[in-house]
């Protein structure tokens, strides 16, 4: 009887381990993996796997990244981004991480959005950008962050930003996996097949008015 309970107390601490350490990027088992590009990536439930090139063939190059010297292409809301990942920057392939580059024009704004695998801190290179979370309370944390200054974005909490100086902003954002996700509340919510009837009770509109929501943050048009 005793022996059943440390196996049963056993099978429950490794199916928490395992939980946990499907929810965020794994740990490293080299010093790097650079992707073959030979092969495409293997899907998970969880991730996409790269398989790396040996070692030897690694070369300083998969280790420098020289595409954010310029802006992203605007969407209408004057934002531009250019995220990074293992895709396109083999370095940090396993590495737990991914970085954005993030533009707004005067009064552009980074719309309310979240990521369901990672923390974010952004970096504001140039500017002055109103930006803040909303955390599972309701309460928002929110001020103006100018140049040299840093905000953190706790994982999966719903953020944004707003150019509101007079000059265009910069921000450099980092990622704590190299798959964080990426969440836009409006589009969530209208570009997608949620019921027009649920819609239309959660938010006292009208059809006419959902149809309008539906049609302006279709993912198909939608940045």
């Amino acid at each position: 009887m005793v022996l059943k309970f440390w196996v049963l107390l056993l099978l429950v601490i490794l199916s928490m381990h395992g939980d946990g350490t499907l929810a965020s990027d794994p740990d490293p088992i080299q010093d790097f993996c650079i992707p073959n590009p030979k092969f495409g990536a293997i899907r998970t439930a969880h991730l996409s796997i790269l398989p790396c090139k040996n070692s030897s063939e690694a070369t300083t190059d998969d280790f420098v990244f020289s595409g954010l010297k310029g802006t992203g292409t605007f969407t209408d809301t004057g934002l531009a981004t250019i995220p990074v990942n293992p895709a396109i920057f083999p370095g940090i392939n396993t590495l737990g991480m991914s970085f954005v580059r993030s533009d707004l024009k005067v009064g552009g704004i980074n719309p309310p959005h979240f990521h369901p695998r990672a923390t974010e801190i952004a970096y504001v290179v140039q500017g002055s950008v109103y930006s803040g979370f909303v955390d599972s309370n309701n309460r928002v944390f929110a001020r103006v962050i100018e140049h040299g200054e840093v905000m953190v974005f706790p994982k999966s909490l719903v953020h944004f930003q707003m150019n509101v100086g007079e000059k265009p902003a910069t921000i450099f954002a980092s990622l704590n996996s190299q798959n964080p996700g990426l969440q836009k509340i409006p589009t969530a919510i209208f570009g997608s097949d949620i019921n027009e009837e649920l819609l239309e009770k959660a938010f006292g509109l009208s059809r006419k008015q959902i149809g309008t929501m539906k049609r302006r943050f279709d993912p198909k048009t939608v940045s």
